[in-house]
């Protein structure tokens, strides 16, 4: 279909309804006829009894001791299956020792210069016991931290698997990050021991991961030894009595390993939001409702089979790793495809080519990564035969209408549902989100899932239907953080100051009349023009339904009548040129899109936006070259090369 095709889609504004087969099919249909229950509407009733839903869900997995109470709840804090012990890693991995899945695939996993791994259940169990040997022989123990600094190899999941296995706490810092990040993040959980490697491949280029980890560790006391796997062959130092080559810790260790029977309460990992305003967070998980959580929410709304081949094209080292490549999908028993590179390197068909070849069922991806690639254009993915494809998601941010349709039509062949997913870092899992039965409003995470409970508020505390507000969960979850590492006082202050009782997202939202949920942005990327709150989000999505956008970043500039004006920053598609009269063209389709209030005061054309390594806009970094103030640290960004870029904007 050409691009007049896409308009006729946005123009119609249909509810997209799921085929009966896949409603039929589905896990949760198959869940609801075991409970009796009838239609959606009554599982969504049922579930609002927190201790029978999670309950039953509980009961997949399996625990070293029942739990005696499944939720104790203390504003603002929650313990779930109270008494019980589990471990989340033999959850994982080891209980498919006595089950066929033994022998199948885990992990199918392709490194960016071509070289293929794949690692069957059975092989995954030998190596996160081999590591769990080598940590323990160095004195890591029950409750200790272990920092990782991986890329997105199989050694990074084995390592985090065999903390949890033997119930040390895993922190993971993303490859991306710069050695001053490591060193914030290791010296915080007090890690004793860090993972690394010798570097990892980007675009081509070889990153220097053990420069960046020896340059972080220069002033990171607690760190005792380093273990560092042999990816590149790269050359590097390693300093005597400290740094150990993986292979050689362990290769003679025993292939079996005691899994920790660890309290349904006891910590999992500490992850380390990204740190762009103020001091990172240390988000605590841990292994009961967590691994509970993650594992329900995955083969529910993605509908995962035994003969499904699921790829979730995130990177580990943020939650939607941790949850939906590591977790949630081994617990399942599935087969994940991993993959080290650049989306589009060497060609912009990467993606699509690993779909085909290793016959991709169900894809997940961020809204950033698809206007990526309609930037690229279509002619890419029709290089290939998408047709394994069944079911596509997206995550980390809203996804804007146009995106959505170039998505459901040049990659799902107007087939797939999309899963439009919302949470967060401090979720765990999946809160709002469709399931395959649900009919879908391109552009909504359509309505919370069974077993949660959200709203919007205004700034009293009462809820709206129709307005944008504050969004905020009602009751708590299973896999909801426990806290912030060492910071009780900012975790009260954050999450549950402005409404007593009920957590405080942090994102904006509406709710429309059929009770979808349609997320707008961070509270803090919200424009207030002539005393009008217009959603970042909102303009951006506005700019990028026109045919000739292929993204754009919108942020507000001090003024001294509207309190606030609009600026922003446009990528063009290919083939389309920077003019005056595209200028104007963009501004009156704002106004026609939204209203003459939202219209851009300026429109300025650049080759890219500075954005987070999660793909996530920086909207505060532009805000503070706009205005002349202190960027502060840019070297987590994908690519800081933009920031430079947006200060020549005309």
């Amino acid at each position: 279909m050409a691009e007049k095709g896409l308009d006729v889609l946005l123009k119609e504004r249909r509810v997209f309804e799921p085929s009966k087969e896949l409603v039929e099919n589905s896990n949760v249909k198959r869940w609801m006829d075991k409970h009796g229950i009838k239609d959606y509407d009554e599982l969504l009733e049922r579930a609002k009894d927190l201790d029978w839903f999670w309950g039953e869900v509980a009961k997949e997995l399996e625990w070293h001791k029942p739990w005696k109470k499944v939720l104790e709840w203390k504003p603002p804090y929650a313990k779930w299956f109270v008494g019980g012990k589990i471990n989340i890693a033999y959850n994982a991995v080891d209980r498919h020792m006595k089950t066929p899945t033994k022998d199948k695939v885990a992990y199918i996993w392709e490194g960016e210069p071509g070289d293929v791994r794949k690692l069957t259940y059975t092989e995954l169990y030998e190596e996160v016991n081999k590591l769990v040997n080598a940590l323990k022989s160095f004195g890591i123990k029950k409750g200790d931290r272990v920092g990782i600094y991986l890329p997105m190899i199989p050694e990074l999941p084995i390592a985090m698997l065999a903390c949890a296995k033997m119930g040390a706490i895993h922190s993971v810092v993303f490859s991306g990050f710069s050695a001053k990040a490591l060193r914030e993040r290791v010296n915080d959980a007090e890690a004793k021991l860090l993972i690394t490697c010798d570097g990892s491949y980007r675009r081509g280029k070889v990153v220097p991961t053990k420069k960046n980890a020896d340059e972080a560790l220069e002033e990171a006391p607690t760190v005792k030894k380093v273990i560092v796997v042999k990816r590149t062959g790269e050359k590097v130092p390693m300093k005597e009595g400290r740094d150990l080559w993986w292979g050689e810790v362990t290769k003679d260790q025993p292939t079996t390993a005691d899994s920790e029977p660890t309290d349904s309460e006891d910590i999992l990992y500490i992850l380390y939001t990204s740190g762009t305003t103020g001091k990172s967070k240390g988000v605590i998980h841990v292994h009961g409702g967590y691994a509970v959580g993650t594992y329900q929410t995955l083969k529910w709304v993605f509908d995962l089979k035994d003969d499904d081949v699921w790829w979730c094209a995130a990177d580990i080292g943020w939650v939607t790793g941790h949850s939906y490549i590591v977790y949630a999908p081994l617990i399942a028993g599935v087969t994940s495809v991993m993959y080290e590179g650049a989306p589009a390197y060497p060609d912009p068909d990467r993606w699509w080519s690993i779909v085909e070849k290793y016959g991709v069922t169900v894809f997940y991806t961020s809204p950033t990564s698809i206007r990526a690639h309609m930037k690229l254009g279509e002619q890419w993915p029709q290089k290939h035969g998408l047709s394994s494809l069944r079911l596509l998601g997206t995550v980390g941010e809203p996804i804007n209408p146009e995106a959505w349709i170039w998505y459901y039509k040049h990659i799902g062949n107007e087939r797939c549902q999309i899963m439009d997913t919302w949470w967060q870092t401090e979720s765990g899992t999946f809160c709002i989100s469709p399931l395959p039965i649900t009919p879908l409003k391109p552009g909504s995470a359509t309505k919370p899932l069974p077993g949660f409970s959200a709203d919007v508020f205004d700034e009293k505390g009462k809820p709206l239907t129709g307005a944008g507000g504050s969004l905020v969960q009602l009751t708590p979850w299973p896999a909801m953080l426990r806290g912030l590492y060492k910071d009780p006082k900012r975790y009260q202050e954050t999450y549950w100051s402005k409404f007593p009782n009920y957590y405080l997202t942090g994102d904006m939202a509406r709710k429309d009349e059929d009770g979808y949920f349609w997320v707008q942005g961070r509270a803090d990327d919200v424009l207030n023009v002539a005393g009008h709150r217009i959603g970042n989000s909102e303009v951006e999505s506005a700019l990028v339904s026109h045919k000739k956008v292929a993204e754009a970043a919108v942020i507000g500039k001090p003024h001294e009548i509207k309190g606030e004006s609009i600026t922003a920053f446009v990528v063009l598609k290919a083939g389309a040129e920077p003019s005056e009269e595209l200028r104007a063209e963009l501004r009156e389709h704002v106004g026609k899109e939204i209203g003459k209030i939202a219209r851009p005061d300026e429109v300025l054309f650049v080759g890219d936006v500075p954005k987070t390594r999660s793909g996530k806009i920086m909207r505060r970094v532009i805000k503070a070259v706009v205005t002349g103030k202190l960027v502060g640290d840019i070297s987590t960004l994908r690519n800081p090369e933009a920031v430079q870029e947006i200060g020549k904007a005309k």
